[in-house]
């Protein structure tokens, strides 16, 4: 009786680690992602409705970055490669985006800025990065990006030498819902007919 009480309380523990693990897991993501938000971790990017009131005397330059995942046959470039300003003065800034086969394409842009240690000073108002993006065919986008540099990066004495940020963008394919379940499907159709093959 002892023996069964203490196998049952280890399996229910032994279920309430595994339970615990795959919380862990699938929560991973959103507080990896917030922490980054919070602490510009990694060259993540802040966000905010307003600029600042203040504006100094420091310059910045911003340079402007673009790239496509592998799959991602759009055309994307910015239209000025740098841009100076003063920190706490509101920038823009714009992408162009260019799809040049004949199916329409929707695609989503990942970001950040380098140096890394920046990214809790570099504030987007505005960005065409925060909706999902749709192309048709042969069809041309100039794309805008509203920021600032935060004020705060004068109190930071690691920022002090930093001069130049550059803002990084990467465009990659949104696969419509139904697209991904016709590859699943054609993909299990697939191994289907190879193993039958294989067999």
């Amino acid at each position: 009786m002892d023996n069964a009480r203490k196998s049952r309380n280890l399996a229910f523990a032994l279920v309430g680690i595994v339970v615990g693990m795959i919380g862990l897991a699938y929560a991973s993501v959103p507080l990896y992602d917030l922490f980054c938000r919070v602490t510009g971790y990694g060259g993540t990017t802040q966000q905010a409705d307003l600029a600042p009131t203040e504006i100094l005397d420091r310059e910045m330059t911003i340079a402007f970055d673009a790239n496509t995942s592998r799959n991602m046959p759009w055309e994307f470039k910015p239209i000025k490669r740098t841009v100076k300003l003063k920190v706490g003065e509101t920038g823009i800034a714009f992408y162009e985006a260019y799809n040049p086969t004949d199916k329409v394409i929707k695609g989503t842009a990942a970001f950040n800025v380098t140096p890394q240690k920046i990214g809790q000073y570099f504030t987007k108002i505005d960005c065409f990065c925060f909706t999902e993006q749709v192309l048709q065919p042969g069809e041309r986008v100039d794309m805008p990006v509203t920021f600032f540099v935060d004020p705060e990066i004068d109190q930071d004495v690691n920022a002090k030498d930093v001069e130049t940020i550059t803002l990084s963008y990467t465009f990659f394919v949104v696969e419509d819902e139904d697209d991904e379940e016709s590859a699943t499907i054609s993909s299990i159709e697939n191994t289907d007919v190879k193993s039958v093959e294989i067999n």
